[in-house]
């Protein structure tokens, strides 16, 4: 659609809009002085008019008139938030910068927002004085301190951090560093259905009471230390509980998304090796629970679950221990008859070498099992840095992120909020509805993280209507591609605060490309690489394109990471990230898979996977895992491959599956049918969030001389029919 430009608005047009005549008098005088004074196209124009004149009430035809009437002409990348230098240099880095700019940069530092790509490039050059500063300022302890913050080691690609200090997270989490006070409220929640209702709350004191008492009830069941527990709970109180408990007494983490079938969850369990596992079952929300739950703890210690009393009752079996209850008292008081008896009692932290595991989390691999990744102790510093760094968590803040503790934002959320000093909001229930957005109303929240998909369904039902965002101070967003004009309409929700895109991964534990408040954001764009991380395009030759100069490729990074995995439990940890790689500086560069393009206005674009892996709803799936799945719907099946595929207009990804039928000459399929079969089949054995947009039937899969699918040629087909045929 084509926009005029703001000196040739009128109000007619802006009435045309749907508002009233005298209104639009109005605000076509207040645009009228604004172009006067800034002119018709300028940054500082749409600054002007997006903090003055678009309320979230007005139509978003007229805050997209606005929008695109500014930046008519402008180019690619225009910038939807500018940061104020008076009031951005209140932000997390812009006071640290403030404070000690010059002694990092010297004669070249000028200001927090004219040195910040220099202060970035400072956070890789300089590792030792950038992450002990940065830990400082989040008064993170160790029981013993590092001898170094970094010692490069040629074994070792991506170096060793922190070398000889013990520390435990959620000790940390629980402190009351940084001047917090046990009456500090740590975690906010809601039920769904309750939105009338006050809204929940724990403060320190009485988290740590109960990770305290759940951390003792564990130490009562005769774990070693170290031993995996699973988590196969949706996100709330008592899972963020658990999860701190697990950590504070030194075991380990198995994180499990609930909404994975049980041969999903079984395949977990088995890998990561689970002597227990937390889980909460209701009636009907895991299909076939009384046949499979046995069979997906077979080798398997202990199931702690809730609200299954009525369906099991206590027993034992085969060695194997089943404690159900009405929730973590019943465990905790059959566990050990004195456990009640600590509840005001503080559990003394097990401090572990940094390199121990502390959570396993999953990642989609290309050969249909999940990779399974240890976050060490040093990770949950890196969700932490990340969220003090670019997302600017502080205290006072309230962050939510809907998410589950089965993929990495959970536990992102956990450290990136307590270890800052903010409160932790948890909604239990759907996002997708009007609940949810007065839940953000409500708790005044200041950082809402979201994904693409999400927005979305909130702009399509127009859910957020008639809500005060205006608490917030930034949203974040990861997991898929984005949508200019579905995130112009979430910046105007709350009266047009930034966007933090944040793109990483699972075996970083945060993010390697993001956002800052000391730069001018675009939509659906990143501005810089994250503190600590050095990003690198991978040209058509192989060789990294220079530094900063604009291109297109496959994105790798540079190998020293602080927080990033060192080890897979189940694959060889170099030959995925490493083997194969080019070499900068002398440094073999760390795999990634994603294709970026460096813009000439300096921004990063994604462009989705390199590889043979999607993001489907946020979630990383390998496309042989869904072609297993759907080969074996149909007979008629000869092959499938299967592709994300955004939308024309840019988005999430839409899994489009190609299908190759055995006998062409049969009559045609029924490919609704068909597809109504796949997303059965994909939902019942995967993920329930799956669904298939789109089937195309093709006579051949395009193969490579070795027979590989070239899934990137058959994306770009499917992208051209799609564009050709509105699919």
């Amino acid at each position: 659609m084509s926009y005029k430009s703001l000196d040739a608005i009128s109000s007619a047009d802006i009435a045309a809009l749907g508002l009233p005549s005298e209104v639009a008098d109005q605000f076509h005088q207040s645009l009228s002085e604004i172009v006067r004074n800034y002119g018709p196209a300028t940054p500082e124009t749409w600054r002007q008019i997006s903090n003055q004149l678009l309320l979230p009430e007005l139509p978003f035809s007229l805050h997209q008139m606005m929008y695109y009437g500014c930046y008519r002409g402008f180019g690619p990348d225009p910038p939807a938030w500018i940061p104020d230098p008076e009031r951005e240099a209140s932000t997390n880095v812009g006071k640290l910068l403030e404070r000690r700019g010059k002694e990092f940069l010297g004669p070249r530092y000028k200001d927090p927002i004219s040195s910040f790509l220099e202060f970035q490039e400072f956070s890789v050059s300089n590792p030792e004085a950038y992450w002990r500063s940065i830990l400082d300022e989040m008064s993170v302890s160790f029981s013993v301190p590092p001898q170094c913050f970094l010692r490069e080691d040629s074994s070792h690609p991506g170096g060793q951090w922190l070398p000889g200090a013990h520390l435990n997270p959620a000790r940390n989490c629980l402190s009351s560093n940084g001047n917090r006070t046990l009456d500090d409220v740590m975690i906010v929640w809601r039920d769904e259905g309750e939105d009338t209702l006050p809204l929940k709350k724990m403060t320190l004191n009485e988290l740590r009471t109960e990770v305290w008492l759940v951390a003792y009830a564990l130490e009562s069941i005769g774990l070693d230390k170290g031993s995996a527990i699973a988590i196969d709970m949706p996100m709330d109180v008592n899972s963020v509980v658990i999860y701190l408990a697990i950590v504070l007494a030194g075991y380990v983490v198995v994180s499990i998304a609930d909404s994975f079938a049980p041969n999903e969850i079984a395949a977990r369990l088995r890998i990561s090796k689970a002597k227990a596992i937390f889980t909460q079952i209701t009636e009907g929300c895991w299909a076939g629970a009384e046949a499979t739950l046995g069979e997906v703890m077979d080798d398997h210690r202990m199931i702690i679950a809730s609200r299954l009393a009525r369906l099991y009752g206590d027993k034992t079996d085969g060695g194997t221990r089943f404690v159900f209850g009405s929730f973590l008292l019943d465990f905790i008081v059959r566990g050990d008859k004195s456990i009640p008896l600590y509840r005001h009692v503080e559990f003394v932290a097990v401090e572990q070498p940094v390199d121990a595991f502390t959570n396993i989390l999953f990642s989609s691999g290309t050969t249909g099992e999940p990779k399974a990744i240890p976050w060490t102790l040093a990770t949950p510093l890196k969700a932490a840095a990340d969220g003090w760094c670019h997302m600017d968590i502080r205290k006072g803040d309230i962050v939510a992120w809907p998410t589950n503790l089965g993929w990495m934002m959970g536990p992102w959320l956990v450290y990136a909020s307590l270890l800052n000093g903010a409160s932790m909001a948890l909604y239990n229930g759907s996002p997708l509805g009007s609940g949810f957005a007065k839940f953000v109303q409500d708790a005044k929240i200041t950082m809402l993280g979201v994904i693409p998909s999400l927005v979305r369904t909130w702009k399509t039902a127009n859910c957020t209507d008639s809500y005060d965002w205006s608490a917030i101070r930034c949203f974040g967003s990861t997991g898929e591609a984005s949508n200019v004009n579905e995130y112009l309409w979430l910046m105007g929700r709350a009266q047009y605060k930034p966007i933090m895109e944040y793109c990483g991964g699972t075996e970083i534990g945060g993010g390697f490309v993001s956002g800052s408040f000391l730069q001018p954001q675009s939509l659906a764009t990143f501005s810089t690489p994250a503190m600590g991380c050095s990003l690198f395009l991978i040209g058509n030759d192989g060789i990294p394109l220079p530094p900063n100069v604009p291109g297109l490729g496959e994105l790798a990074l540079g190998p020293l990471m602080f927080g990033a995995s060192n080890t897979l439990l189940n694959a060889d940890h170099y030959d995925v990230y490493f083997k194969g790689m080019p070499v900068w500086n002398g440094k073999v560069l760390r795999r990634h898979g994603d294709v970026f393009e460096l813009t000439t206005s300096g921004y990063y674009h994604a462009h989705g996977r390199a590889d043979d892996t999607m993001n489907l709803g946020g979630i990383k799936v390998s496309s042989v895992e869904l072609e297993r799945i759907c080969n074996a719907v149909d007979n008629n099946i000869l092959e499938t491959a299967a592709v994300g595929v955004p939308p024309p207009g840019g988005g999430p990804e839409r899994l489009v599956i190609a299908v190759v039928f055995k006998d062409s000459r049969d009559s045609a399929p029924d490919l609704n049918k068909l597809r109504t079969s796949f997303n059965s089949a994909l939902q019942k054995k995967l993920n329930p969030f799956f669904k298939v947009s789109h089937i195309v039937p093709v006579s051949s899969l395009p193969r490579t001389a070795t027979n590989k699918v070239m899934r990137r040629v058959l994306r770009q087909q499917v992208a051209q029919i799609d564009q050709n045929s509105k699919i």
